[in-house]
């Protein structure tokens, strides 16, 4: 994979070179627009990887942009990162932006070097799924007992059904995925990370608690490797069918 193509749709040309020149030192490279027109233009003829959006723009709005995007995105594609740069910091500006579709949100006046962490997670995320799509088409997981649905988001344990978080369908979709693996928190935070900005290795912790809690005796599949994170230790190879 060459360098990372951020497309930065900001309005402002001061805003709009701070945030290039920024990018452009941590190893990107830098595409703009300065309304959401231009942008849409963009993304037809270049290939971008991550979208830093403005919300407040000429013509269309940040939001109506999200949601051209989104609408015209495949099923078959993984979702294009889509990061919120704005200065309308009111909770309901950021609900409306997460509902919108973007992965992220970042109020104004913000930190360059939180800025380059955003946009480096997203992109690493999008990466990763990619990665999972490709390597598994399955949707049902099977092992020791416990199967994953994953496109009905259903998981069952000897055949009775537990009714899980998102956080934990996630965590045990990536450890049971690939029985034996070891998997640091912090991979595990980049897998489930979704409109949870503040997930910390501790929040997994207690993620991991609860859900080996709600896993009974099964609980105990779900190891922990000293130091470094987890894994699902299985006594039997897993199958994905499709």
């Amino acid at each position: 994979m060459g360098k990372v193509n951020v497309l930065v749709v900001e309005d402002e040309a001061d805003i709009q070179q701070l945030v290039s020149y920024n990018l452009i030192r941590a190893g990107f490279h830098v595409t703009c627009a300065d309304n959401g027109e231009e942008a849409l233009d963009r993304l037809r003829s270049e290939e971008i990887d991550c979208v830093l959006l403005d919300l407040m723009l000429p013509g269309m709005s940040g939001l109506e942009v999200c949601k051209a995007i989104r609408k015209v995105e495949s099923t078959n594609t993984s979702p294009l990162p889509i990061i919120m740069l704005t200065a309308k910091g009111e909770e309901e500006d950021v609900v409306a932006g997460l509902e919108c579709g973007a992965d992220d949100y970042i109020t104004k006046p913000f930190s360059p070097k939180v800025l380059i962490a955003r946009v480096k997670a997203v992109v690493k995320r999008a990466v990763t799924n990619q990665v999972d799509s490709s390597e598994s088409k399955g949707v049902l997981i099977v092992v020791d007992g416990l199967e994953i649905d994953k496109r009905r988001h259903e998981v069952k344990l000897d055949g009775q059904e537990i009714v899980l978080t998102t956080t934990e369908f996630s965590i045990l979709t990536l450890l049971a995925g690939k029985p034996g693996w070891v998997f640091t928190r912090q991979q595990i935070i980049d897998y489930v990370r979704g409109y949870d900005f503040l997930i910390t290795p501790r929040a997994i912790d207690v993620q991991i608690f609860g859900l080996r809690k709600k896993m009974g005796e099964h609980g105990s599949f779900i190891e922990t490797v000293r130091g470094i994170g987890y894994r699902y230790k299985s006594t039997v190879e897993n199958s994905n069918k499709s």
